[in-house]
């Protein structure tokens, strides 16, 4: 272990209240409600990377309400009452994150969301059935009598091809993940949280009263409490739990001074995503031609997957408009069995807060404030 200096033993590597493993959007959300219970809690955050290594600064900016085929999807997979308990999780989550940051200061675009249809699609044909009733359902979470609406005589000025129907809702939106993700930064070391980066754990143990957690670079920490916050990555230190990572890879256009995709758009369940970023295109998606090569935590992109994507946009988005590519990035989402999160307590003292299943912008604050609650007991 690192010789340390009686002054780091009594600051950076003083005893903790918690620790938390993990500084993306759950970890964040977190220290900042326990410092919003007790703010004398001297916390500190633990991050692998030198930056937030997962998802939360590697995603296509999206609220992340939903889209009706994918509540549809997920009301046949996992019934009723979890769905639209999951629904209820991410509009909530949303509106907190709206009142704790001003629009401007993340970026967010109010622009609505937007699903995209094909005449013959099975999804289509679900969703032009059931969505009188999906609305019904919906109307107690938003309290909108329409959560979704047919707006088909908006996809020609969109400039689409091979689009049939387009179902709208006011209550998605983009945001630029990164400022967001700073801005949950700045907030909670303004509250007094040490955030240590390039630190990874690789193990705890109890000793005593206490939680001791071992790191690669042979420095030891003690805390009260530990939180796990690491998502796709937590079965490295929680082998058993059911969580499966799976990489969501994207690509950046240049700008496109015709671009008339205003919004953001889903098609095929949620598999595909884009929208515009100023008037350059954003797209990602398309695991779902490769299942079991995207159940990865290797933060790289593919040409079968990045050729699939610029496929999609010479079809459907921008047909006969020259574009170049000029970012393309992954980040590595936590999936499993089930959509819904794991809060729970591990053992005495550690807790886990992780499987955002692709939602943890929209999720993060309200599972914060419940694995807070369990911390609390």
């Amino acid at each position: 272990m690192p010789q340390l200096s009686i002054w780091e033993k009594e600051t950076f590597f003083a005893p903790q209240d918690v620790i938390i493993v993990g500084s993306g959007f759950v970890g964040l959300w977190s220290a900042l409600k326990l410092l919003e219970k007790d703010p004398a809690q001297k916390i500190t955050i633990l991050e692998r990377g030198i930056i937030p290594t997962g998802a939360s600064t590697r995603n296509a900016g999206f609220s992340c309400f939903g889209s009706p085929s994918e509540l549809l999807h997920d009301v046949a997979a996992a019934g009723e009452e979890k769905t639209f308990q999951l629904v209820s999780l991410r509009y909530k989550g949303l509106l907190q994150i709206r009142r704790y940051f001003a629009d401007k200061e993340i970026d967010y675009d109010a622009a609505g969301g937007f699903e995209c249809f094909t005449n013959d699609a099975a999804d289509w044909i679900a969703v032009d059935k059931n969505l009188k009733w999906l609305n019904e359902k919906l109307q107690s979470i938003t309290g909108e009598e329409k959560t979704f609406c047919k707006a088909d005589e908006k996809l020609e000025a969109m400039g689409f091809a091979g689009f049939d129907h387009m179902i709208e809702t006011k209550l998605e939106g983009g945001l630029h993940s990164g400022k967001l993700v700073k801005a949950l930064l700045q907030k909670v070391q303004n509250m007094g949280v040490q955030v240590l980066t390039n630190i990874e754990v690789k193990k705890f143990y109890t000793k005593e009263e206490s939680i001791i957690i071992e790191t690669t670079n042979e420095l030891n920490f003690c805390a009260r409490q530990l939180l796990l916050c690491t998502n796709a990555f937590t079965k490295e230190l929680l082998p058993t739990e059911d969580i499966i990572p799976n990489r969501g890879q994207v690509l950046l256009t240049n700008e496109i001074d015709v671009l008339k995709i205003k919004g953001t758009f889903h098609f095929d369940k949620g598999f595909y995503y884009f929208r515009n970023l100023g008037n350059r295109l954003l797209l990602g998606g398309g695991r779902n031609k490769a299942f079991e090569e995207e159940e990865t935590t290797t933060m790289t992109t593919t040409p079968m997957i990045q050729n699939e994507l610029e496929s999609f946009i010479r079809k459907h988005l921008l047909p006969n408009i020259p574009f170049s590519i000029t970012d393309r990035w992954s980040g590595i989402m936590a999936m499993g069995s089930e959509k819904m999160p794991i809060v729970k307590a591990i053992d005495k003292n550690v807790f886990c807060c992780v499987r955002m299943s692709g939602m943890g912008v929209a999720l993060a604050p309200v599972v914060a404030d419940q694995v807070v609650e369990l911390m609390k007991k």
